[in-house]
């Protein structure tokens, strides 16, 4: 009734073939470390076709999309209008004197005008204040300022010429 009782029976009088001597001894010795004749190529054993499966990259999707959220929200809140210029200044500026000026005492000097160099422009980037305010922009100018007098009466005239910094703060809007 059984049809597997004949392969039970032939499958129960096979014996496994001894191991070759070779076999053994190539076996051993690669238990014990010593290269093995044809075996060992270049440092790699034989593995007769078998490969490891290579490891896949494993992508946390998770935290890869919160990070991108929160940079979209950074750039959306902190938007810097960096294609607007800094706000042109002339870059040498001189108030003429006056045209018609009444007769003055003759030891008093006047007003005969002030020069304004600016040899140095910085945009020293974003900067957060830490009252909590909005962010602004730091612009650092580095110029020369002369004031000059002149004694009408005398014709001499006189000369200061001092070096100031300014730094301008200017408000960035997050929108």
């Amino acid at each position: 009734m059984n049809d597997f009782t004949e392969l039970e029976a032939e499958l129960k009088k096979l014996r496994p073939r001894a191991t070759s001597p070779e076999l053994t001894s190539r076996i051993e010795r690669a238990f014990s470390g010593a290269p093995v004749s044809g075996a060992e190529v270049s440092g790699r054993i034989a593995t007769a076709g078998v490969l490891p499966a290579p490891r896949r990259l494993k992508i946390n999707w998770l935290g890869l999309g919160l990070g991108l959220a929160a940079a979209a929200v950074f750039l959306i809140l902190a938007r810097v209008q960096i294609d607007q210029p800094i706000p042109k200044q002339s870059l040498v500026a001189m108030t003429p004197a006056p045209l018609v000026a009444p007769s003055p005492p003759v030891d008093t000097f006047l007003p005969a005008g002030v020069t304004q160099v600016v040899y140095s422009r910085q945009d020293e980037g974003l900067h957060f204040p830490s009252r909590g305010d909005q962010p602004v922009r730091r612009v650092r100018s580095q110029k020369r300022e002369t004031l000059q007098w002149r004694n009408p009466g005398t014709g001499t005239s006189l000369r200061i010429s001092y070096p100031s910094e300014e730094v301008t703060l200017i408000p960035v809007s997050g929108q």
